[in-house]
């Protein structure tokens, strides 16, 4: 029994390291991560919770980290509001963040698209029919890439855009997770791994 026990550990093993993927989130604490702004960030039952505070600002927990070009999956839950976002070769000052937002919204709020914080705006957004891609308050998996000057997100297994921008390719930064303004917000998240692409 304890040959078979170890061997199967030791496939899990190899498989993790042919993945490629690390863990951003180890399930117990918020290591890895720093919190900007006065809203809550915290750990319940295994997963992280973002949720508005008392403020009702802008909120982002950032990895300490800087990754420029990557592979990123995610799972979220979004209840209440669950407006929020996951940003990418960015920095932040106070709770004023530069770089670029995959949405995560609402219904009908563009999910897997890309917005220019204090920049541009909307850059791209999905096609209104990949709305349907959302589970909204279950469980969602979103992949997003940023290699070079190109970004592709995915939800849910569908390829949600597929950018490419000199702004993008010319940055470096950290990856973030937002709450947005307004209060009432509330997205738990589970799952977070990144694998750097170096080819």
């Amino acid at each position: 029994m304890r040959i078979i026990i170890t061997s199967a550990v030791a496939l899990l093993t190899l498989v993790g390291c042919k993945s490629g993927y690390t863990s951003l989130f180890n399930g117990n604490d918020l290591t890895g991560w720093e919190i900007y702004g006065t809203e809550k960030w915290y750990v319940e039952d295994g997963l992280l919770v973002s949720e508005s505070g008392p403020d009702k600002m802008y909120g982002y927990l950032a990895t300490d980290k800087q990754y420029k070009d990557f592979e990123l999956t995610v799972e979220f839950k979004q209840e209440a509001d669950g407006n929020s976002g996951v940003f990418f070769r960015s920095s932040i000052e106070g709770t004023k963040i530069t770089g670029w937002q995959v949405e995560v919204a609402p219904p009908a709020k563009h999910t897997g698209g890309i917005y220019e914080s204090y920049g541009r705006g909307w850059l791209i957004q999905p096609e209104a029919s990949k709305d349907e891609n959302l589970k909204y308050g279950e469980w969602n998996k979103m992949k997003i890439r940023v290699v070079g000057n190109h970004v592709t997100t995915w939800l849910n297994g569908e390829e949600m855009i597929s950018f490419t921008d000199q702004k993008i390719g010319d940055a470096n930064g950290k990856i973030a997770l937002q709450i947005h303004d307004g209060g009432g917000i509330k997205v738990y998240w589970r799952n977070l791994k990144v694998k750097e692409v170096t080819d």
